[in-house]
């Protein structure tokens, strides 16, 4: 299936590794001008090779701090100066530090909001104008499993990710006059370095090892594993396509069946 994205300029923050990568290595292999962009510039610039060698697709890459406002501004005019517009955002972030409520005090919310919500928030503001004036666009929001239901020791994040989930409703119904869609997709349990990371840590916490705790966890999984990176990113592709002309303001999940919402 031809999903329209060949030459589609693509933005997709925090892409040096991780379900970034996977994504906008997934959007390369379509064809569409990516636009790469983390905080470690030596990273990026071994994504960038490495997608390039892989798919021969137009790669580039800006350093960018998402939780500074200058920083997202000059990444998308950088990214409208390279490709002519932007068609496509990915707004994508680290998650913030493990913990329930007694664990943080005022700064880590702080962070946790400038890094999880309100750098999607800015870029969005920032790609808009673009996207009004070509007359249409796709953003999708990562998010996590929690936006259905919330994950114990994860306070920051089931919090500031549920907010994710209030920002893409309300902005569904504000820009689909300008054709813009904007979808949320959150990730169950994908093999990436922030799972293991959580892994770990719980791992420590339960006092048993790494390879119970993951064994645990995919028994939880009606699919019976974690996801790889690239089952998101395909996921993620198609929503921000050409062929995606109709879903907008909507919340899914690729978990593998993990979460039992009906809603």
């Amino acid at each position: 299936m031809d999903l329209g994205i060949k030459g589609k300029s693509v933005l997709v923050l925090a892409s040096s590794k991780g379900l970034g990568k996977a994504t906008a290595f997934e959007f390369a292999k379509e064809g569409a001008r990516i636009m790469l962009s983390s905080r470690d510039a030596g990273q990026l610039e071994e994504t960038t090779k490495e997608i390039i060698d892989a798919t021969g697709a137009e790669v580039n890459y800006q350093v960018c701090d998402i939780t500074k406002e200058a920083e997202i501004a000059s990444l998308v005019e950088e990214t409208a100066s390279r490709y002519g517009t932007v068609d496509v955002l990915i707004n994508n972030a680290g998650g913030p530090p493990a913990g329930g409520f007694d664990a943080h005090g005022d700064d880590n919310w702080q962070k946790a909001f400038e890094l999880n919500l309100l750098s999607f928030v800015r870029a969005i503001r920032e790609v808009l104008p673009y996207m009004r004036k070509q007359g249409g666009g796709h953003i999708l929001n990562f998010a996590s499993s929690s936006i259905k239901q919330p994950i114990d020791g994860l306070i920051l994040s089931n919090t500031f990710r549920a907010g994710i989930l209030g920002l893409s409703k309300s902005l569904s119904q504000e820009l689909a006059q300008d054709n813009i869609l904007i979808n949320t997709l959150g990730p169950g349990r994908i093999a990436t370095d922030r799972v293991e990371e959580l892994d770990t840590i719980a791992a420590k916490k339960q006092e048993r090892s790494y390879e119970e705790v993951k064994a645990a966890s995919e028994k939880a999984i009606p699919l019976g594993r974690y996801g790889k990176p690239q089952e998101f990113a395909s996921i993620a592709v198609f929503l921000c396509s050409p062929a995606n002309s109709y879903i907008t303001g909507q919340a899914l999940l690729v978990d593998g069946g993990m979460v039992k919402n009906l809603l």
